[in-house]
């Protein structure tokens, strides 16, 4: 999808600051400081650059309040212990790292990403070499589609590229390793389509590029299980919760192509793409776009914002 375009509304990325302060800027937190982002250096021998090594989270934060931060920061350390890679600040250090990026960058809004990696070392691909992980946390904008196809819906291709094995490397690990995606992402560019989803090895739909799938068959809402190959989103997550509490009937199921090629509505989710409707497949429309069930959901989805980070 392409990095372009404003969120909802009520969940805006609007950049706000009083008269005679500096503009929002992106920051980048290293070490316990604050610079630009664009001076922000990591060594040309960390294995997070070299060989992909590391773990990361994406946060949202509205009213310069994260989104959800526990829930993302249990994911974090979970997956840095999933690569025996040890964080080397405290919970409530990077709490308090978090919301100091957020205070530097001046943004309203916007979203977060906080990255470990195996730190400098040999080269090589032992990671006994790395004495120290790097921690570093860059605030800043990110619109993951235009204007446009967030209200009338994304058009997106199932892609040739398929998920790496559940077996092969867990998809709870959230590492930096995107490449998969990113081949998935060139298809969906050369195609003129907005995003695609990936299948896995049996043909059943694991996820999107960077975002989990929902579609909505005879009122009942169903998104593939992390077996199937899903990063266990934590906006995924929220979306079962909300669908509960709504009265919505979801389950994890198995889906193939011809579940999304037939659904009455099918919609992404994620903490960069936050709710996205889906217009059409493979050149097939949904029945409906913005479809009722997404309506009901993206509703409560603003309040939650609202409630959880009100002052």
């Amino acid at each position: 999808m392409s990095e372009s375009a404003n969120a909802p509304a009520a969940c805006a990325d609007i950049a706000g600051h009083d008269a005679g302060m500096a503009p929002p800027q992106a920051v980048c937190w290293m070490d316990g400081r604050v610079t630009p982002a664009g001076e922000a250096k990591v060594a040309v021998t960390d294995h997070g650059l070299l060989y992909g090594d590391g773990v990361f989270e994406g946060i949202r934060f509205y009213g310069r309040r994260p989104f959800r931060l526990t829930a993302h920061l249990d994911r974090l350390d979970a997956s840095a212990r999933a690569l025996l890679l040890d964080l080397p600040y405290p919970r409530a250090a990077l709490e308090t790292a978090v919301r100091d990026t957020i205070a530097a960058s001046g943004f309203e809004a916007g979203y977060l990403r906080l990255v470990v990696t195996r730190g400098p070392g040999a080269l090589g691909l032992d990671p006994r070499s790395c004495p120290r992980p790097t921690v570093f946390i860059v605030a800043d904008r990110l619109d993951m589609i235009d204007d446009a196809a967030r209200r009338c819906g994304a058009r997106l291709i199932v892609a040739a590229t398929r998920r790496l094995p559940a077996d092969g490397l867990d998809p709870r690990i959230k590492s930096l390793n995107y490449l998969n995606a990113i081949l998935a992402r060139i298809e969906a560019n050369q195609a003129g389509a907005d995003e695609a989803i990936l299948l896995n090895a049996a043909g059943r739909v694991a996820e999107g590029t960077a975002d989990n799938v929902f579609v909505v068959r005879a009122g009942a809402l169903l998104t593939p299980p992390v077996s199937e190959g899903a990063l266990e989103g934590v906006t995924r997550n929220l979306m079962l919760e909300l669908a509960a509490a709504c009265g919505v009937a979801a389950r994890e199921t198995p889906l193939t192509s011809y579940d999304l090629h037939t659904a009455d509505e099918c919609f992404l989710t994620g903490t960069g793409a936050e709710l996205i409707p889906v217009a059409q497949i493979d050149g097939r429309p949904m029945r409906q776009c913005p479809g009722p069930v997404f309506e009901r959901l993206q509703a409560a989805f603003r309040e939650t914002i609202r409630t959880e980070t009100r002052a």
